[in-house]
């Protein structure tokens, strides 16, 4: 989460106050300095009119600079904790407007792999971090049931993901060691942003895997050269920095891996894309299951 931090100017004195949610406790740190031609400012017309009135008048005592100051201090504290607040909209904004999901598209095209899948969306198994999302997304969908392997840590995940892991429709897995489930169990298996941290040693067997598990085919969603993913903050979290690899050098791997398109469904998911308004921003790949 970003630092926020609130100014606070008055009788000369100017007041910081900075709110650092990227570490379990919170940090507030309060300064205040003596303002240097603070009087040169109101007369040159600045842009804080108030500031401006209360130089007007006589000076008074410098507490009341820390008086708002700490004022400031309390308001940020008690949108800290009140829930989804401010703090919690910044960071998702973030989340949107920052780094690429390719999780956050498998959720767009879920009527665009409807129309190309048919009754091959029956059974659903998708593969990826905030498998959540996407499994309640498509639970959403009629004669559609869905499962998900999260590959990662899901310790902050919300009431509603764990109450998915508790009824066992969600699991959490690491995807570098062979699936849980029989071959075929499912009929479509959509995998999105794991892979992207996968070295090539753990995709020759990862994505076999995945066509192992699936009956009608594999929908693969790989991020595009040039977008960027994981921060610093979270290689913690998925251990290397994203892989960004072009559509030849995914082709190139799914022939030495013995993995072939799966071309009807390929060929009926872009004539949906060109009829309707959902645009890939991530690349899509079909393949065909493991016989």
């Amino acid at each position: 989460m970003n630092a926020a931090n609130f100014v606070v100017e008055s009788d000369g004195f100017q007041g910081y106050v900075l709110f650092d949610g990227s570490v379990p406790a919170l940090k507030l740190l309060v300064m205040a300095r003596r303002q240097v031609g603070s009087t040169r400012r109101v007369g040159d017309g600045g842009s804080f009119p108030f500031a401006g009135a209360l130089h007007s008048k006589s000076r008074s005592s410098p507490l009341l600079s820390i008086c708002l100051v700490l004022v400031g201090a309390c308001l940020l504290i008690g949108y800290a904790y009140s829930g989804p607040g401010i703090f919690k909209s910044i960071k998702e904004v973030s989340k949107v407007t920052g780094d690429y999901s390719c999780t956050a598209e498998v959720q767009r095209a879920v009527s665009v792999l409807k129309k190309a899948y048919g009754d091959g969306m029956r059974k659903v198994l998708h593969v990826g971090p905030e498998t959540c999302s996407v499994v309640s997304t498509l639970l959403k969908e009629d004669e559609t049931e869905a499962w998900g392997v999260e590959p990662y840590d899901i310790e902050d995940a919300d009431s509603h993901c764990k109450s998915l892991v508790s009824k066992g429709l969600v699991r959490v897995a690491d995807i570098k060691f062979p699936l849980p489930y029989r071959p075929k169990s499912f009929s479509l298996v959509i995998v999105s942003d794991a892979l992207d941290y996968l070295s090539p040693k753990y995709l020759n067997k990862t994505v076999p895997e995945l066509a192992r598990v699936a009956s009608d085919g594999v929908v693969l969603f790989a991020g595009l050269p040039g977008q960027q993913r994981a921060k610093v903050a979270e290689l913690s979290k998925f251990g290397r920095p994203a892989k960004m690899r072009s559509a030849s050098w995914w082709n190139r791997f799914f022939v030495q891996t013995s993995l072939e398109e799966n071309e009807a469904p390929s060929k009926k998911f872009e004539q949906a894309v060109s009829k309707g308004s959902y645009k890939p921003a991530c690349q899509v790949f079909h393949l065909k299951p493991l016989h």
